[in-house]
């Protein structure tokens, strides 16, 4: 039986700021430690239709905001509120993306090196390499972090790092390839992109 218990306080922003800032009575996670299922033997009771959203811990909430918004030019739909340090970002396919929220200056740095926990976020971002081109040129401008250029067969992606470090993928998916109906497209070795 899994038990349901609030998150713990993560920095300025936590299930206390959002019990008394926002009226909600907090983000809860499902305490499995105590479960009977052994891992591996879960029964599909589920389907996933799609990643929703992402949320990230930010050093600086203006900072961060200022990168996602002006640089990678995705609508920010939420005012920034130096009481309640949060920004979310949407496309428009949902009601956000991408929700940041400021944990402050004095949080770790995300360790470097192999580790468990997340890679990057994949972020389309076009249809051409011309978009992909243009992408490259304005991180370039802004002084964003490139890391690195890649051909996965099935997308081109362009890797950079937010002001926090996060890698970020952003990529266009190659038209003309049918990785419906050959998926093994998708696990294609990677190769050296360029543009």
């Amino acid at each position: 039986m899994c038990a349901v218990r609030p998150f713990a306080k993560h920095g300025r922003f936590g299930a206390d700021t959002l019990r008394s800032r926002r009226g909600a009575v907090g983000v809860a996670s499902l305490d499995d430690r105590n479960s009977p299922t052994p891992v591996g033997s879960y029964a599909a009771g589920m389907q996933v239709k799609e990643l929703g959203h992402a949320v990230l811990y930010v050093h600086d909430i203006r900072r961060s905001s200022a990168f996602y918004r002006d640089v990678l030019g995705w609508t920010q739909i939420s005012p920034l509120d130096s009481r309640v340090p949060i920004a979310a970002f949407s496309s428009g396919r949902t009601h956000h993306e991408l929700l940041l929220i400021e944990v402050g200056a004095q949080a770790e740095e995300i360790p470097q090196g192999r580790r468990v926990g997340l890679y990057h976020l994949g972020i389309k971002i076009g249809d051409t390499d011309d978009e992909l081109r243009e992408a490259v040129a304005a991180c370039r401008q802004a002084g964003v972090r490139i890391v690195g250029l890649s051909d996965h067969t099935v997308s081109h992606s362009l890797y950079v790092l937010d002001p926090d470090g996060n890698e970020l993928e952003l990529y266009i998916d190659v038209p003309g390839v049918d990785w419906r109906n050959d998926p093994a497209a998708v696990m294609a070795p990677t190769r050296p992109l360029a543009l």
